[in-house]
C-alpha cells in the first residue's frame, strides 16, 4: 500500500476483530516502524511490548474497564521513559506519539485495523500501571497506550474531515494561494 493511501484510509477502528492471529513477522514489522520514528535528541524514550499469547491477552484486556478491544488477537503496549533531553526538556510525549503514528500506518499498510487508546489507559484509575505490573515493566517506564491489531470484523467508517482550506494555508494564517502584495494607499 502506498504511504499516502495508508494515511488517507487509516481510521480509528473501535469494532470487533476477527479471531485470525496476527503473524509475529507482522507484529515485528509494526514495532520496527514505531521504533524507526524520530525522537527528541535521539533519546529513544519509547519501548514496545507486543502481546499475542491468548491467555495473557485475555487477562490484560480484562483489567481495562470499561472494556475496549476485547476481541483483538494482539495488542502493542507503548511504554515511555521521562528522560531529560535538552535544556531540561523531556520529549517523551512527542517521541511515543511519532512512534504510534508510524505503527498505525504500518498496521493499515499490512491490512489490519487499530485505534490509539491512551486516555483510557492513563486516566486516574491507573490502568496503565496495572498492565505494566502484570507485564513486568520496571518502575522507570510508564505504559501510556495500547494499540489493538487485527482484521476488522465490521465495516470501517471514516469521520468527515474539515476541508484542506479550513485548516491549512500558505504564508500566514487563513491566507489563500500565493502571496500577493497589496496595493499601497497614497
Amino acid at each position: 500500500m502506498d504511504i499516502f493511501e495508508a494515511i488517507n484510509s487509516r481510521t480509528s477502528y473501535r469494532g470487533s476483530y476477527k479471531s485470525s492471529p496476527v503473524p509475529r513477522e507482522h507484529l515485528t514489522r509494526i514495532m520496527e516502524a514505531g521504533l524507526a520514528a524520530p525522537s527528541g535528541c535521539n533519546k529513544q524514550t519509547t519501548s514496545l511490548i507486543a502481546v499475542d499469547e491468548p491467555k495473557l491477552l485475555k487477562e490484560l484486556l480484562s483489567m481495562i474497564e470499561p472494556p475496549i478491544c476485547s476481541t483483538a488477537p494482539a495488542v502493542i503496549c507503548v511504554l515511555t521513559q521521562r528522560i531529560c533531553a535538552y535544556r531540561d526538556k523531556c520529549f517523551s510525549v512527542q517521541d511515543y506519539s511519532a512512534a504510534i503514528q508510524n505503527m498505525l500506518l504500518a498496521i493499515k499498510a499490512l491490512g489490519y485495523e487499530s485505534c490509539w487508546y491512551e486516555g483510557h489507559i492513563t486516566d486516574d484509575d491507573n490502568i496503565g500501571a496495572r498492565l505494566a505490573k502484570r507485564l513486568g515493566v520496571p518502575d522507570e517506564y510508564d505504559l501510556v497506550c495500547i494499540l489493538p491489531v487485527g482484521i476488522a470484523d465490521e465495516m470501517t467508517t471514516h469521520p468527515k474531515k474539515k476541508s484542506f482550506d479550513e485548516r491549512a494555508w500558505f504564508n500566514g494564517f487563513k491566507k489563500t494561494g500565493s502571496f500577493k502584495e497589496e496595493p499601497k494607499c497614497n
